[in-house]
């Protein structure tokens, strides 16, 4: 099975309540996709130790409107949505992975 199909598996289980509702988030869909694309591409970075190019394609949704950029020296990521929407995630350390600012 491909990582991708697994995420995607793992999402769509932990969308569901116990009556197989989807959850509803006070936030609107946009700051759940910055701060979704700036946390996975941060564990993808730093936890999984992937190229910035595979952890590019594996935040990217569809549609495509969070852009993610990466400061290895400081083991961060920032995603960002239509100039107004932004998220950022660090890695902290190896047990407790990556966290959202």
């Amino acid at each position: 099975m491909s990582r991708a199909w697994l995420l995607g598996l793992g999402l769509l289980v932990g969308c569901a309540n116990e009556h197989g509702d989807p959850r509803t988030y006070d936030n609107n869909d946009l700051e759940l996709a910055v701060g979704n694309a700036a946390r996975s591409g941060c564990s993808c970075r730093y936890v999984m130790e992937l190229t910035e190019a595979e952890c590019r394609a594996w935040v990217r949704a569809s549609p495509d409107v969070a852009r993610v950029s990466f400061d290895d020296a400081k083991r961060r990521v920032e995603s960002t949505a239509f100039i107004s929407w932004t998220a950022a995630a660090r890695f902290v350390d190896a047990r407790r992975g990556c966290v959202l600012e």
